[in-house]
């Protein structure tokens, strides 16, 4: 059990006690970089207008996205705070199209989306940045893209950090899952929300409900399924979230439980899409922390930390959070792919008869 009330390094350290082998200086001199770079762009996203940093520059990202100031100061201040260290060997970011290598030799490759929701910066919603740690291979130099295609079991830690309400800066280095929150007075990542757990069962799920139409029959089949509450055949009523912001979601999960899911649709595959989300700076940081917590997450067919990436900016569709959904989630498509039921043509509309 983590003891509530340690800064950020103060846990890091009594971790490093226990499994020095896992938690090594070098893990922590990451972390500690991490928190200050997280620091940084909380006080940018907190002075928004004030500051000059909303808006748009011009131009597209690798991902076709509209590219703001913040992603742009964002990725800028993370490769700068943590390429100091000289403990990341190459950066692999949203706003990358190629690997960005730092250090020759340094025993970090991390992966990171600077800026998670950055389309929710005009209107004062929850946004996050994320991070993947992964080790240089054994004997690797020079970095190259094959190097950085690592399953997320590789993962030697993760983190997210959301700027809402309070910053939190939310930890994994695989021993639970754990929430710090900043002190402005201070400068400080208090441990506040110790060995987050998610519950099996659920009472919330989060999807956007727009894309019905489009989806795959097991995913319409799973949530008419919560639609039809009591009456239906999971036998209780549910609650609809959707916030549309990747951190937020999850934190909420961690700190409440529920299941949160992005699935393929038919809108995707025309676009030559597997997913919405990608897998190495979004999916595989957040499902460590999940799993850690006691969650699941899946792409609804396959186990997402086992999944070997194609490519850096690889997607994948995503459900994740209590376990017994993600798991009844994952059954409908098991059944569906083997032929075991049929949709009837009408519930491609909105309905829950």
């Amino acid at each position: 059990m983590a003891e509530q009330g340690l800064t950020l390094i103060q846990y890091l350290r009594k971790e490093q006690e226990s499994r020095p082998e896992a938690v090594t200086d070098e893990l922590i001199f990451l972390f500690e970089a991490i928190a200050r770079a997280c620091k940084q762009i909380s006080w940018m996203v907190n002075q928004g207008a004030v500051a000059g940093v909303l808006g748009a520059v011009g131009g597209e990202n690798i991902q076709g996205e509209e590219v703001q100031k913040l992603d742009v100061l964002s990725h800028q201040v993370v490769l700068d705070l943590l390429g100091k260290t000289g403990l990341v060997s190459a950066f692999v970011s949203e706003e990358s199209e190629e690997p960005i290598k730092s250090t020759p030799g340094a025993p970090f490759i991390i992966a990171v989306d600077p800026l998670d929701g950055s389309s929710n910066i005009n209107i004062d919603m929850c946004i996050g940045s994320i991070f993947s740690i992964l080790p240089t291979p054994e004997g690797v130099s020079e970095v190259q893209t094959a190097h950085c295609l690592q399953p997320g079991v590789r993962q030697l830690g993760s983190c997210f950090c959301i700027y809402g309400p309070a910053t939190i800066l939310v930890v994994t280095v695989k021993n639970g899952s754990h929430g710090f929150t900043l002190d402005h007075q201070t400068g400080e990542f208090y441990l506040t929300h110790p060995d987050f757990r998610i519950s099996e069962q659920a009472k919330e799920f989060a999807i956007n409900m727009s894309n019905w139409r489009f989806w795959e029959p097991p995913v319409r089949r799973y949530i008419r399924e919560l639609l039809q509450g009591k009456e239906g055949p999971r036998g209780k009523d549910y609650n609809m979230r959707w916030i549309a912001s990747f951190v937020a979601e999850v934190f909420r999960i961690l700190v409440r439980s529920g299941v949160w899911t992005y699935p393929v649709d038919e809108k995707l595959k025309k676009r030559n899409l597997p997913g919405r989300l990608r897998l190495m700076y979004e999916a595989n940081p957040m499902g460590l922390i999940v799993e850690q917590a006691g969650g699941l997450i899946s792409t609804g067919r396959e186990p997402i930390l086992e999944l070997q990436p194609e490519s850096i900016h690889q997607r994948v569709p995503i459900v994740l959070g209590s376990r017994e959904e993600v798991e009844r989630f994952v059954q409908l498509h098991k059944e569906w792919d083997e032929g075991r039921w049929q949709e009837e043509p009408h519930l491609r509309l909105l309905s829950v008869e």
